[in-house]
């Protein structure tokens, strides 16, 4: 399926990381801004939370160069607006982390570390924080880089591109998780110029044919196996 790749065609997708999209609301107490001592100013303690969640990268520093990048990210992103106007101190903000983990790393685990750092931010600054989880996905068993589909994919490359590809994973979602977590062995490919959710994304019409031609090439391969 063409859902990730690069942009020489070299890389055949067979494993993802887990996803872990969190929202988190700091609540504090609103009040006049020139009168900070009145309130509890959740937005500076929100911005505290997400200086310390850098922390997880410590928290869980295993590398598998199977993947790329080839460690777990945890980046905060999506940040919701609190108050609308200069002079009021916000009581309460909410902003988002997106969590991409190794698979030999439980989610579970991620969240409690993710509590247990709110814990001092709660303690520092008086708020309370709490958490809605947005996606959260256990990793899917990777496909084996030796499976036919990927061996008849590889010959299927090299004979239209001429490039000598090799098997990869990838921190993001596809569908194919949904395959692997049925013991399908799904592959994901395409030849990508790497914008997704860039500024003017963007696909190249050649790629695509190439990518047709490739699919067609691996089917008959694993046809004549039968």
């Amino acid at each position: 399926m063409p859902d990730s790749g690069t942009e020489d065609g070299s890389m055949i997708e067979v494993a993802e990381k887990s996803i872990l999209w969190m929202k988190v609301i700091t609540s504090g107490r609103q009040c006049h801004a020139s009168r900070p001592a009145l309130g509890i100013n959740a937005f500076k303690a929100a911005s505290e939370l997400i200086t310390r969640y850098q922390k997880l990268y410590k928290s869980f520093p295993k590398k598998d160069r199977l993947y790329e990048p080839p460690l777990s990210t945890f980046e905060p992103t999506k940040k919701e607006n609190n108050v609308p106007n200069i002079n009021t101190l916000p009581g309460s903000d909410v902003f988002y982390m997106d969590c991409r983990v190794l698979p030999g790393y439980p989610l579970g685990e991620v969240k409690a570390e993710m509590r247990r750092l709110a814990g001092e931010v709660e303690k520092k600054f008086g708020v309370t924080v709490s958490f809605e989880p947005q996606q959260e996905a256990q990793a899917a068993p990777p496909t084996n880089p030796k499976a036919p589909i990927v061996l008849a994919l590889k010959k299927a490359i090299k004979e239209v591109l001429g490039v000598k590809p090799k098997a990869y994973g990838i921190g993001s979602g596809t569908v194919a998780a949904f395959f692997r977590r049925l013991n399908l062995p799904a592959v994901v490919y395409a030849r990508l110029n790497e914008t997704a959710h860039m500024p003017n994304e963007y696909c190249v019409i050649d790629h695509m044919m190439g990518d047709a031609k490739v699919f067609a090439i691996t089917v008959l391969l694993l046809c004549k196996k039968k």
